[in-house]
């Protein structure tokens, strides 16, 4: 593996931003100093520029096997990478579900020959897979996924007696998509009434509402209170449920922790005419109330991680009326670029944008010597031209599904160069496909 150097840079990491050099050697980082004399084989000039570490992005839908039409563990990674985002933690709602340990491994042997950036994979959990979900390694599995909703296949948990079973019986991080599947059947039983199959989108928020969030993240809370049990809420969307996360211990310390995506907080409600069902998502988008009281939330540290939830479809199946559209967003490539510019407004400084993106994830799921830019650490690395402007369009969109919906948006910043377990994966456009990503480890 090529040594590589990073001169004369700006380092975001632990709170500070200070000049410096990076030298990595060996996958791993060798040194971080204010000036650095050596050789290596691969010199990048950081001037100008911002060095920070690889974004970790705790909840991702890459969608193989069985759904490969859409997205892959070849392509998503990629476009993941190109963003800076080198580790990834991908959920188990494919097809097959992941609910053997087998199939788990399954996905893991894929990865391994064809993901760009490093990976996890979550072990799911259904109401009668409890047996299998126990046998899970926590120390190369990233945690269990428990759907309290609607979700794709055998992978609703609604049964009480499991639910109590598994918060009571699971030694890992549960991470729940909390949304209550009786509100919700409610909900799309009255507006089918009322407009038949040609449901507005503008009604999606309301179908899958705000009671429906908190009936299902209180439970959730609940039974991890009840047995200590190390949960993680996905998606949080609503400021009504901001009160069930603690933000007066550090985050190492907490047993229950939360998590924002990117679109929660770029998108609200009164944009689903303009962008229909391309910001169909389950939790929904919904009005400002919510969305702007998440951003003070976040920064108070009652939302602990910022992810993407990114879950492609193709433009075909988004075209589709509101019943038969499916839920999720392409965003993984442009996660950056969505807090970047919430940078520019001066809503969060940059140091805040590592610590919830990169070491919040890595100290939520004791992720093993990544997330931070620290000597023996594993080198994950992205470096931001924060000047550099450019539009999203077909043309440098590298999701499988060729669409995102934030097409003709102009962002102010880029990564330049992304590197990957040490492996310099991207640089200035153009990918280096000669090294895989690694499996990630827990402590």
């Amino acid at each position: 593996m090529k040594s590589i150097i990073i001169k004369n840079t700006q380092i975001i990491n632990e709170g500070r931003i200070f000049a410096g050099d990076v030298l990595v050697k060996n996958g791993r980082i060798e040194r971080v100093d204010n000036q650095i004399d050596t050789n290596a084989d691969v010199v990048i000039d950081g001037t100008g520029k911002y060095l920070m570490p690889g974004i970790i992005d705790d909840q991702v839908h890459f969608r193989e096997p069985g759904l490969t039409h859409k997205s892959d563990l070849y392509t998503e990674p990629r476009a993941a990478v190109a963003g800076g985002t080198t580790s990834y933690m991908e959920m188990p709602n494919t097809k097959p579900n992941t609910l053997t340990q087998e199939l788990l491994q399954d996905k893991y042997d894929i990865a391994a020959r064809k993901s760009l950036a490093n990976y996890s994979f979550f072990m799911g959990a259904s109401n009668d897979n409890l047996e299998e979900v126990l046998k899970t390694n926590p120390k190369n599995v990233c945690g269990i996924k428990a759907f309290m909703g609607s979700s794709t296949g055998n992978m609703l948990v609604d049964n009480p007696v499991t639910l109590d079973k598994l918060f009571s019986e699971c030694p890992m991080l549960i991470a729940t998509h909390c949304e209550d599947e009786t509100t919700i059947r409610a909900n799309v039983a009255a507006y089918r009434e009322r407009y038949g199959e040609d449901v507005p989108i503008r009604c999606h928020p309301e179908i899958r509402n705000v009671e429906g969030c908190l009936i299902s993240s209180s439970l959730a809370v609940k039974l991890a209170k009840k047995h200590d049990t190390r949960l993680h809420i996905l998606h949080i969307s609503t400021k009504d449920e901001l009160d069930l996360f603690r933000n007066d211990i550090p985050l190492k310390e907490k047993r229950i922790t939360s998590e924002v995506c990117v679109h929660h907080l770029h998108f609200n409600a009164g944009q689903y005419d303009e962008l229909g069902t391309k910001i169909k998502c389950n939790p929904a988008i919904k009005d400002t109330t919510h969305q702007v009281a998440l951003f003070p939330a976040l920064l108070d540290n009652r939302l602990d991680i910022i992810a993407t939830d990114h879950a492609p479809h193709t433009r075909e199946e988004k075209a589709n009326t509101y019943f038969k559209a499916p839920s999720g967003l392409p965003l993984v490539q442009h996660s950056l670029n969505v807090m970047l510019e919430f940078y520019h407004q001066r809503k969060i400084t940059l140091e805040r944008i590592v610590e919830k993106m990169c070491h919040a994830p890595a100290d939520c799921f004791r992720v093993h010597e990544r997330g931070y830019i620290r000597e023996g650490y594993h080198a994950d690395l992205a470096l931001v031209d924060l000047d550099y402007h450019w539009t999203v369009n077909p043309q440098n969109i590298h999701y499988k599904c060729g669409w995102s919906p934030l097409e003709g948006t102009t962002f102010k910043g880029r990564v330049t160069h992304t590197i990957v377990s040490g492996h310099l994966a991207y640089a200035d456009g153009v990918f280096d496909e000669s090294e895989q990503g690694k499996r990630l480890e827990f402590e």
